[in-house]
């Protein structure tokens, strides 16, 4: 059987406790909060806590988070699937490339490509979308190259410290 959870560059793993500090770091770097939505730092413990109840069933928690490794089994990002509805068999996606010089590698679209097949196959989903800031055209040209399609425009859907921005609906037919 295929493993599901491997394309390409990549593989993709559920937590341990060992990523804390991974974790810690990720969470808690400014430079991206705008792109998680994310107002305030995480503690240790609250991201200890996180980690432990991941092991909890996606159907349980609506959610699921997986790092992203190389081929050398370095940690480059994380994806996560939130907003799981098994009813609709759909969820929505969002993935972080962390570091500049980990970008533009495969590595992302490897991810995208490799949830797809374990949404199909693992969890018999119908569709995966992703909400994107229309100024983020990195991440567009990433979810389109997947197979993503624009479903709509959220207008002045994020404030942001320069202003509001709209949000981009994108959502993947999966096979």
């Amino acid at each position: 059987m295929k493993q599901l959870l491997h394309h390409g560059k990549i593989i993709l793993r559920p937590l341990e406790p060992d990523d804390i500090e991974l974790l810690y770091r990720w969470e808690n770097n400014m430079e991206i909060w705008e792109l998680s939505n994310t107002r305030t730092p995480y503690s240790k413990y609250v991201l200890a806590e996180y980690i432990k109840n991941s092991v909890k069933d996606i159907y349980e928690t609506k959610q699921l988070r997986l790092i992203i490794e190389n081929w050398e089994r370095h940690p480059v990002g994380a994806v996560d699937l939130f907003d799981f509805d098994p009813y609709h068999q759909r969820a929505g996606v969002g993935i972080l490339i962390h570091n500049t010089e980990d970008r533009n590698r495969g590595y992302a679209t490897d991810t995208l490509e490799a949830l797809s097949e374990y949404a199909i196959h693992a969890l018999g989903l119908k569709q995966l979308y992703a909400n994107i800031a229309a100024d983020n055209h990195q991440s567009i040209h990433l979810f389109e190259k997947a197979g993503f399609v624009k479903a709509g425009v959220k207008k002045d859907w994020l404030k942001t410290i320069s202003g509001w921005k709209d949000e981009i609906l994108f959502q993947k037919f999966l096979d």
